[in-house]
């Protein structure tokens, strides 16, 4: 594993290329890329790379934002299997004739979709900015909020604007087990519950903080508390435990009896340090999106990064 590390190390230098990670991202994955993050600090650091490559460890609608945002860029992603079941809840052809059916809404998309739903959206949002972005929109106009009807609930609770929500939801933030989690906090009454406003809103009402992936880091860092449970994608304890290492972090269990106790993405779990290595060697598979859609695709997600700053 540490040779195949080095090798990855040292076709990035020989190639000049970037390795974006996501937070759900495996362990070694992280340890190789150049940037770990949440959504919209990938896409904020998507718009800093002068690589002439970027390796996309992530889904691939990540892949798709990083390619819009650098159309001059070869822009490659380990496994275009990796999607995203929340993306694949909302098809662009069926949200065009939903939002057709409501003219007089402003279209608000969670970065998790495709790049054709985000060419029909006016912004883009991510968990760590919806509430700020949907706050900032005129109260006598209409929003449609879509694919997460989980996170568009809880904007909804955080803002108290009325929102036309799509009908879409992640299958990893649904699986957490309120009974399980329950059961577990009672054997651990100190700890602190964070969860992701994609979570059920059952869940996000046992939370102490609910927020971004990198908001949940943070909380972690600057909270007294010493013991946590997690309710997100299992890979981000990767990176809490190296920013507190000592501190105890329990993962949030899932109503599947899986390996780990915990959610883990399928999608997320793809990519594969060897899949990473054989992607940055053949620079293959290599993102695309076509030209109108990179165009009208690009002016929400420059407003979103516009109003974030």
């Amino acid at each position: 594993m540490k040779n195949l590390k080095e090798r990855i190390l040292e076709l990035k230098k020989e190639k000049n290329a970037v390795i974006l990670a996501h937070y759900y991202q495996e362990a070694d994955i992280q340890d190789v890329a150049d940037y770990v993050g949440d959504s919209l600090g990938l896409s904020q650091e998507a718009t800093k790379v002068d690589a002439d490559i970027i390796l996309f460890a992530g889904v691939h609608f990540m892949a798709e934002t990083a390619k819009i945002l650098n159309p001059s860029k070869k822009v490659i992603l380990p496994d275009l299997k990796a999607g995203c079941s929340l993306a694949e809840s909302c098809p662009a052809d069926t949200f065009e004739k939903f939002t057709k059916a409501h003219p007089d809404h402003i279209v608000i998309t969670y970065v998790n979709c495709s790049a054709e739903v985000k060419a029909l959206t006016d912004i883009v949002v991510t968990s760590s900015n919806a509430v700020k972005i949907v706050k900032s929109i005129p109260k006598d106009k209409p929003i449609i909020f879509a694919p997460d009807k989980n996170l568009g609930k809880y904007v909804i609770e955080q803002t108290g604007r009325e929102m036309l929500l799509w009908d879409g939801s992640c299958v990893v933030h649904e699986a957490f087990s309120l009974d399980k989690l329950i059961s577990l906090y009672k054997e651990n009454p100190d700890a602190k519950i964070i969860a992701h406003p994609e979570s059920e809103t059952h869940i996000l009402k046992t939370a102490n903080y609910i927020g971004s992936t990198a908001g949940m880091i943070e909380f972690v860092k600057k909270d007294p508390s010493q013991k946590f449970i997690v309710a997100t994608e299992a890979g981000i304890l990767h990176k809490m435990k190296q920013e507190v290492p000592h501190k105890i972090l329990i993962p949030a269990p899932s109503n599947e009896d899986n390996t780990c106790a915990c959610s883990e993405c399928g999608y997320m779990k793809m990519n594969t340090l060897q899949k990473v290595y054989d992607c940055l060697l053949n620079e293959t598979p290599e993102i695309s999106v076509p030209d109108e859609v990179m165009k009208k695709a690009l002016i929400p997600i420059e407003r979103m990064l516009e109003l974030s700053k």
